[in-house]
C-alpha cells in the first residue's frame, strides 16, 4: 500500500490545481521531520489535519473504522506562510546537500517544489490548507 501526503486547500474550489504528488514525501517523512527539527522548521505532519472528506476517502480506500470517523474533531487549517517556512528550508537545504536523502532526494525536491507552488497560490488568496493522507 502506497502512501501520499497531499494538500487541502479551504473551501469548494480554490481556483488553481492543488494537485501534489506526495509519495515520496510520504515514503520520506521520518527522514524530512529529523531534518525539519534539525533545521528548527514545523515538520510537514505538524500540518496534519483530516477531515470528513478526506477519512470518507480513506474508508473507500479500506483503511480506517467507520465508527472513529463518525467523533472527528473539526479539521485544523494553517496559514500557508507557516508551511512555507518549513516548506522553502527543507528546499534550501536538499539543493545544497543532494546526497542528503540518497535516491529519493530529486523526488523530494520535485514534490517539495510542487507544495511551494500550491501554497504561494493559497497565500496570494487568503486561503487557509492543511495536509492529508491517503493510501492506495
Amino acid at each position: 500500500m502506497a502512501a501520499s501526503l497531499y494538500i487541502v486547500v479551504e473551501g469548494e474550489d480554490p481556483g488553481f490545481d492543488i494537485f501534489v504528488n506526495g509519495h515520496s514525501l510520504a515514503r520520506n517523512e521520518d527522514a524530512l521531520e529529523r531534518l525539519a527539527e534539525r533545521l528548527k522548521v514545523s515538520p510537514l505532519l505538524e500540518f496534519f489535519s483530516a477531515d470528513e472528506n478526506s477519512m470518507a476517502l480513506l474508508l473507500d480506500q479500506g483503511a480506517g473504522n467507520p465508527e472513529w470517523a463518525q467523533h472527528l474533531p473539526q479539521p485544523q487549517w494553517f496559514d500557508p506562510a507557516a508551511g512555507l517556512v518549513t516548506i522553502c528550508t527543507l528546499i534550501e537545504f536538499l539543493k545544497d546537500s543532494p546526497a542528503a536523502l540518497g535516491s529519493e532526494t530529486a523526488a523530494v525536491l520535485g514534490e517539495l517544489r510542487e507544495y511551494e507552488r500550491v501554497l504561494r497560490k493559497a497565500a496570494h488568496r487568503e486561503l487557509r490548507w492543511h495536509l492529508a493522507a491517503s493510501w492506495r
